[in-house]
């Protein structure tokens, strides 16, 4: 459909239309302007749509063809810069799923596979195309980094350094992944490995990955975890644990960790302390999941450890899920016979998406140290 219909001044006329372009403007961005980040519709319901059903009908509305952005991670970026979010209607739909957040627990035992089945299961050969050597599905440190390799080695380094891995220490990683960092660990740290996922597709290439190194990977959830371990390590997992488990999880982790033992937690926070669920990303990319806060990192941590060192880089997520996103375009061809056009645009959103939300400052990525007990004379923990 061509954008002309904004152009029909029926459209212009149409209280849908003139709320948009009201709350458009304050972000500084155009409807069928020239510049990258203006938006093109070409559906003129998109307009009641928006305002009816906020961030799922805005996503969903882009999945479905009905508008189009040349630089989606700037229209997000002023989008969000602006606080249009919070001029949103908040429909009935996205009130009822944040009030089951907080009356159930979205990610029990039972319910905490469903996230490895739709996301991580999505297939290895999307993954392998757009992720780097290592399979790093998380935050990249790029402070010397140049490119995507450099920012995810550079990243595992820092993790191994952080935790003061010694040879013959045994290290368990929740959350392991395509088994990265545990095959990072035990080649150039000396240590014995032990990687839990939830994802079936997961394990397999992890343990094609790890074949001949000290590494056992384990298809199970976190809480079934009995074991003493050095260290512990955990990233991008816990946004996938929920508010409600939160303290069974420090438990879980204290449960594992020799005393003088360190954890480290890497992990997409939140500036606000809500059950901070987007309707969109919950129904197609990361169903049951919840950025934390501070302070429930810190509720949750108190009774457990004791905070040894809280490290923000949230900007770098920035450049690595556009590096995702650059790497995903070029890959597409020999993708699309397996995914659908919908998919491909989904799949776009979502990376564009969240890089303007990091850009914009509105999330943030923590690694996070903690120690069981405190560390006599402290820690000087590598940046």
């Amino acid at each position: 459909m061509s954008s002309s219909c904004i152009e029909d001044l029926s459209i212009r006329d149409n209280q849908w239309y003139r709320i948009v372009h009201e709350m458009l403007s304050m972000a500084d961005i155009e409807i069928n302007g020239s510049r990258p980040f203006d938006i093109q519709v070409y559906n003129p319901n998109f307009f009641k749509r928006v305002l009816q059903q906020g961030s799922l009908g805005l996503g969903e509305s882009y999945m479905d063809g009905w508008w189009e952005c040349e630089r989606l991670d700037i229209f997000f970026q002023r989008v969000l810069t602006a606080g249009l979010e919070n001029k949103l209607p908040h429909h009935l739909k996205d009130i009822f799923n944040i009030a089951i957040a907080r009356l159930t627990n979205l990610q029990s035992k039972k319910r905490a596979w469903i996230v490895g089945k739709e996301h991580y299961d999505l297939g290895n050969d999307l993954f392998t195309l757009m992720l780097d050597r290592y399979m790093q599905y998380s935050c990249g440190y790029w402070k010397d980094a140049t490119t995507l390799e450099e920012a995810q080695e550079a990243k595992l380094r820092m993790i191994c350094e952080k935790l003061d891995l010694r040879p013959g220490m045994k290290v368990l990683d929740i959350g392991c992944g395509w088994g990265g960092l545990s095959a990072f660990a035990a080649k150039h740290y000396g240590v014995s490995m032990v990687g839990v996922t939830i994802s079936a597709e997961q394990q397999k290439l992890a343990q094609a990955r790890c074949a001949g190194l000290d590494v056992e990977i384990l298809l199970q959830d976190y809480r079934e975890l009995n074991q003493q371990f050095d260290r512990i390590v955990s990233v991008g997992m816990f946004e996938h644990v929920g508010p409600k488990n939160y303290q069974t999880y420090f438990n879980v982790v204290r449960r594992n960790l020799k005393p003088d033992g360190l954890f480290l937690l890497h992990t997409i926070g939140s500036n606000r302390t809500d059950m901070n669920v987007d309707p969109w990303i919950n129904k197609y990319i990361f169903p049951n999941g919840c950025l934390p806060s501070i302070k429930h990192i810190a509720q949750a941590s108190e009774r457990c450890f004791v905070m040894e060192d809280w490290h923000n880089f949230g900007s770098d997520y920035d450049r690595t899920l556009m590096a995702w996103h650059e790497r995903f375009k070029q890959g597409w061809p020999q993708l699309a016979a397996n995914y659908s056009e919908r998919f491909e645009r989904m799949f776009r959103y979502y990376l564009n998406s969240c890089a303007g939300a990091f850009r914009a400052r509105d999330i943030q990525l923590w690694q996070i140290v903690f120690s069981p007990e405190g560390i006599e004379g402290g820690i000087r923990v590598p940046r």
